[in-house]
């Protein structure tokens, strides 16, 4: 399994950017799949979004109105639509996986990417 995340940068206060990650290796629709962030000082990944293997999203609530993830099933690929980004958006984004249901803990997803940075300046 192998998950490998771009289109991270630096964008102002207000601004947009869309992430993508691409699935590879593994039979991607049945996995749950989603984005999780680590921002800086922060003691662990926190959840954006997931899509589950029947289609649920689940969005963090600072991220609601903001953010849509979409996953498409023709080329493995999963994409983060960011819009109204705010500085305290600043972090490392990772794509995850895990076989089957979107875990609740944190631990119990066994496939992450490198990440991708994503800063906004304010």
């Amino acid at each position: 399994v192998q998950l490998v995340e771009t289109g991270g940068g630096s964008v102002q206060s207000g601004g947009s950017l869309r992430l993508s990650c691409e699935a590879i290796g593994y039979p991607y629709k049945s996995y749950c799949i989603g984005w999780f962030r680590h921002t800086p000082g922060g003691k662990e990944r926190e959840r954006v979004a997931t899509i589950d293997t029947d289609g649920e999203i689940v969005y963090a609530d600072s991220v609601k109105g903001r953010f849509t993830i979409s996953r498409y099933y023709n080329n493995h690929t999963l994409d983060l639509q960011m819009n109204d980004l705010k500085p305290e958006d600043t972090a490392m984004f990772y794509c995850a996986s895990q076989r089957g249901n979107c875990p609740l803990k944190l631990a119990s997803w066994d496939y992450w990417g490198k990440g991708t940075l994503v800063t906004i300046c304010s």
